[in-house]
């Protein structure tokens, strides 16, 4: 009963402790980076429209030739 207990206490001792180490490492991006990543998003955004945009563009057409305009 006691070791189930320990384990149960160690989890959030455990949690605790892999954040911290995990907050110790973190960095704020300098500029290039950050540039870098809001491209890279930009770019993404920019594909997905795209994307989207065909899509739509192909599915309207094709939707209202199948039901027949109605």
């Amino acid at each position: 009963m006691s070791d189930q207990l320990q384990e149960f206490m160690d989890i959030p001792r455990d949690f605790i402790k892999d954040g911290s180490q995990f907050l110790a490492r973190c960095t704020k991006p300098d500029r290039s980076e950050f540039m870098k990543i809001s491209q890279a998003v930009g770019v993404g955004f920019l594909v997905m429209g795209a994307v989207g945009f065909l899509i739509k563009l192909i599915h309207i057409p094709v939707n209202n030739i199948l039901v027949g305009g109605a």
